[in-house]
């Protein structure tokens, strides 16, 4: 985020998009040239894989030719013309820079007197979750930056002073003992404030219909189907690491087990475009695309924070927005979900329930 007195130019590409749209077109543009699938570039770009596919597909028709080359097992890489696109901004913005310097300073010093310093919004990283990124896309006056990182990741960044808050998930049959051993790898739980959010259903996504009769990740692989799975550091990979564990499988006998993805979206819209035949997501994810779904268990979603970061303003109004009658309308309408019991609110580690039925 550009600090307070900084100038910020975009590209306005003459095809009606917003200033918005056109900085997160050139943010996706430039992560699909570093990244092999477009899951990972939209997370790369802070986007949805659904916001991602529809603002391509809309620029694309806007103009009339091809941004990205799709190809069945082999990703989305830039067109010829995305690349173009990419290059002109990669040579633009150090030029540009440099020419909008002097103005930047002279902002800076009008701010400075005034003591008008923009504060910068909570600092999230976080698992992704449907419900949350759609709250936060599509919420009024929610004041958050988010970054989608893995459970472990967005756990390790907070222990690291890298983000303010960080979103994580829980199996919901771990006891305290098993979550307080997880946890520990990254923080120490009593020094943390814990905000318990909500509930999940997670499960085997297939394709429409359950075509293959799947009951377990032990059926995709004696069948020899390909799984679509999640990067390495998210809750999710964890558990299905578990679940070949448990099996007594190895990830040599998924075919696809290097698939991977970094959102439930992404890997739903793998499964429904015919590049995998199963995948683990929550129960959200596959009503989202019309898909198969097997359930398997529940997790908790939550936040961690800092005690100071309880003292803030963003903290307090992060919360408020959280009990709102938005957030828990987003929770209803999505398969699957429910909220935590009661009204939302951050306890110590000692006070988080482990007992309480789902909802």
């Amino acid at each position: 985020m550009a600090p307070a007195g900084a100038v910020r130019w975009t590209w306005d590409f003459g095809i009606g998009l917003d200033a918005a749209e056109s900085a997160a077109l050139t943010a996706l543009l430039s992560a699909l040239a570093g990244q092999p699938t477009l899951g990972r570039a939209a997370a790369a770009a802070g986007l949805s894989y659904r916001s991602a596919w529809g603002l391509l597909r809309r620029c694309e028709q806007a103009f009339g030719t091809a941004l990205v080359a799709r190809g069945r097992g082999r990703g989305t890489a830039l067109s010829p013309f995305g690349e173009q696109l990419v290059r002109l901004d990669d040579e633009a913005r150090p030029a540009l820079a440099a020419l909008h310097a002097h103005w930047g300073e002279r902002l800076a010093a009008a701010l400075a007197p005034q003591g008008n310093t923009i504060p910068g919004p909570m600092r999230v990283a976080a698992s992704h979750d449907l419900a949350l990124a759609d709250w936060i896309a599509n919420g009024r006056h929610i004041r958050v930056d988010i970054r989608w990182r893995g459970s472990e990741e967005a756990l390790a960044d907070l222990a690291r002073g890298e983000c303010d808050a960080a979103g994580f998930h829980l199996p919901e049959a771990w006891s305290r003992a098993q979550a307080a051993v997880w946890l520990e790898r990254w923080l120490v739980p009593r020094q943390y404030r814990f905000l318990p959010l909500m509930r999940r259903r997670h499960g085997l996504l297939t394709a429409p219909g359950n075509p293959f009769g799947l009951a377990s990740l032990a059926d995709v692989a004696r069948l020899g189907l390909r799984l679509v799975n999640r990067q390495r550091g998210s809750g999710t990979r964890g558990m299905i690491d578990d679940l070949l564990a448990a099996n007594g499988l190895r990830a040599s006998d998924i075919p696809g087990y290097a698939h991977e993805e970094f959102t439930h979206d992404a890997v739903a819209a793998a499964i429904a475009s015919g590049q995998a035949d199963a995948g683990i997501g929550i129960e959200a994810a596959a009503a989202r695309y019309d898909l198969g779904f097997v359930p398997l268990g529940s997790d908790r979603y939550c936040l961690a924070l800092r005690p100071a970061t309880l003292a803030g303003h963003d903290a307090a109004h992060l919360l408020r927005r959280l009990r709102g009658n938005t957030f828990r309308q987003r929770l209803a309408a999505l398969a699957g979900y429910a909220p935590e019991p009661g009204e939302p609110g951050f306890v110590a580690w000692d006070e988080f329930g482990f007992d309480a039925p789902p909802a």
